[in-house]
């Protein structure tokens, strides 16, 4: 799209400001990846990806495979949120129906698949595939999608959360200009027009995970 796709707004405010609000109160903290120079604006703090992607006098290209590792390294929780900063469909519901299944789960990594396969940019994952996922990026590997086939995954499909999102979005994303428009349509009228609370459930307040926001 030729934008940094978290700095959109809707309602005058970024969309990466949207989502650290909406997960703010399922999580003991919330860590955002990116460049701080361009999120200064939107009173957030950032932590850099290529703090990670550098490995001695070779820089490693920045992406979100490198935005994963430095959201683990920087984590001291067990169980960790990793979410795109593009997901303006996301709803807390969701997000704690996805926690929920993790905490419970001898997996790894806790992942959703859609009709566009995994998604591994609104996955839970533990502390300890950090390690492994910077051993990928020195060696080279770019695809996220590649590198978590290593690990244990806990994998499941829509059909496990219909009942959350009967329209089958909550995890589509924006890549285009028609994109964006369609969703700040939408939001116009579901979340604008409604403004509903997030509700603070007491299976939220028990969450420990720290999710990164990329």
């Amino acid at each position: 799209m030729g934008r940094d796709k978290g700095l959109l707004e809707f309602g005058g405010v970024p969309l990466v400001v949207h989502t650290v609000r909406l997960i703010e109160p399922l999580v003991a903290c919330v860590t955002v990846v990116g460049a701080s120079r361009a999120y200064a604006a939107t009173g957030l703090h950032p932590i850099a990806d290529q703090d990670v992607a550098n490995q001695g006098s070779k820089k490693i290209r920045r992406g979100p495979l490198a935005g994963i590792a430095a959201a683990l390294a920087a984590t001291q929780s067990s169980w960790n949120l990793i979410l795109a900063c593009d997901l303006p469909y996301l709803s807390a519901e969701w997000l704690e129906w996805l926690l929920s299944r993790a905490i419970r789960s001898r997996a790894q990594v806790v992942i959703p698949r859609t009709g566009r396969g995994l998604e591994p940019l609104a996955a839970v994952y533990r502390r300890e595939c950090g390690s492994a996922i910077a051993t990928a990026l020195a060696r080279g590997e770019r695809k996220v999608t590649d590198v978590i086939e290593e690990l244990r995954l806990d994998v499941f499909d829509e059909s496990e959360w219909r009942r959350l999102d009967p329209c089958a979005q909550v995890l589509k994303n924006m890549n285009t200009p028609a994109d964006y428009d369609e969703a700040r349509k939408w939001w116009e009228v579901e979340r604008l027009g409604q403004c509903h609370p997030i509700k603070k459930t007491r299976l939220a307040r028990k969450r420990k995970s720290q999710p990164a926001i990329r």
